[in-house]
């Protein structure tokens, strides 16, 4: 252990590479700009009323306020249904969010009864089959009564068909069953219900966080009995193949990869299809009495659009601000275990190394594989050392809340 004590000006560091300028035409990727069609439900019957309805056009509007609209960017369609289903929006008939926004505002109340299944099916044969991009596609219903029609079956193709459903109901007269039937499971993340419209202003925050996690975080990472949204770094660093030397964690079932100076963890960022999920993150500098024990630690940092909070084996240690940032470009390269200005491993022991996208994880997140302690995602560090976050020129995404 005497010959790691050298690296005490180590950084220990999770480094997102510009390799290419945006003029060679790069995209920058983030909750704004990540490549979804977004088609939007909404219920026009005569239950609604035209107030509501204005109400429900507003928080449409506020929803997408925030996109980046375009071929190569989000694409927004809207339908209103009622007796039949009426293409308000189709997608990729606009190409700003000023547009867009305009197209919104023109949109006319119906009236009429509440055939929601005709509606998911209209949305499944006249926006999302005409789509030729390969992307995330999304659809919410908004609905604020019982369908007339079957929902069930015509839910249950369109998620056969890559489509994730959102259900958002309104009112006494919701039915929990329908909204379950319409919806991807589980429902505690893809149904939502408020006692009226002037309600819905306080889910649309949620409604924005989980429209980002859905179009930026395709993958799912088992935790406990339930898989959370997110991303193994060390898989996709191909650590498995790299490292040739694992530890046992004393006193667990656990082992850990023993990183050395020999070992590369760099991986092209869009090979390992985390790209939208970083943010830029000042240096935390931590004291050597708080981690340089040679014994496990875990480290967390959760970070929002206004701050980042770092954890310590579950003790808050500090917070500090976020000034706001753009999408990185995907075209950079991702690090792990790098000197700052080097292209030098730092020597160290690593458990799990992990981000989460949804914020409320890290309220669920403990150290409880750490020996006598918790752990979820632990590290051993073998000198005094920074965290930090970078992308070439202070470019990265913004939206989504993580922990790691």
């Amino acid at each position: 252990m005497a010959k790691n004590i050298k690296f005490l000006s180590a950084v220990l560091m999770l480094l997102l590479h510009d390799c290419v300028s945006a003029e060679d035409g790069d995209i920058r990727s983030s909750c704004r700009t990540a490549p979804t069609d977004l088609v939007f439900i909404l219920d026009g019957s005569y239950s609604v009323g035209p107030e509501n309805f204005e109400i429900v056009k507003r928080w449409l509007v506020n929803i997408t306020s925030n996109f980046d609209i375009g071929p190569k960017f989000i694409q927004v369609g809207v339908v209103q249904y009622s007796d039949y289903p009426v293409l308000e929006i189709p997608l990729g008939s606009h190409d700003s969010n000023e547009n867009l926004v305009r197209g919104m505002e023109y949109i006319q109340y119906l009236g009429g009864n509440t055939q929601t299944g005709k509606a998911i099916q209209f949305a499944l044969d006249h926006l999302f089959a005409k789509s030729s991009r390969f992307l995330t596609k999304i659809a919410v219903v908004l609905t604020d009564g019982k369908s007339q029609d079957d929902v069930k079956d015509v839910a249950a193709e369109a998620r056969k068909n890559k489509i994730t459903l959102f259900a958002i109901g309104v009112g006494s007269e919701i039915e929990e069953d329908e909204l379950r039937a319409i919806a991807n499971k589980p429902p505690s993340t893809y149904v939502f219900y408020v006692e009226d419209y002037i309600a819905i202003s306080r889910i649309r925050e949620v409604i924005k966080q989980k429209l980002c996690e859905e179009s930026v975080c395709p993958t799912r990472i088992p935790v406990a009995s339930r898989d959370e949204k997110g991303f193994d770094i060390l898989l996709g660093l191909g650590v498995k193949k790299k490292v040739k030397k694992r530890i046992q964690i004393p006193s667990t079932n656990a082992k850990a990869y023993e990183i050395t100076s020999r070992i590369d963890l760099s991986e092209l960022t869009s090979a390992i299809n985390i790209t939208y999920m970083c943010k830029c993150l000042q240096y935390f500098f931590i004291s050597p009495q708080m981690l340089f024990d040679e014994g496990w630690h875990q480290i967390r940092l959760l970070v929002t659009e206004a701050d980042v909070t770092l954890y310590i084996d579950d003790q808050e240690t500090e917070v500090k601000p976020l000034h706001p940032v753009l999408g990185i470009y995907i075209s950079g390269v991702t690090q792990i275990g790098k000197y700052s200005g080097k292209d030098e491993t730092v020597q160290f022991d690593v458990q799990k190394l992990r981000i989460y996208c949804d914020p409320e994880q890290n309220s669920r997140e403990t150290a409880c594989e750490l020996p006598g302690f918790v752990s979820m995602n632990s590290m051993r560090i073998l000198g005094y050392f920074k965290i930090k976050f970078s992308s070439g020129e202070a470019t990265c995404p913004i939206k989504p809340f993580f922990s790691f």
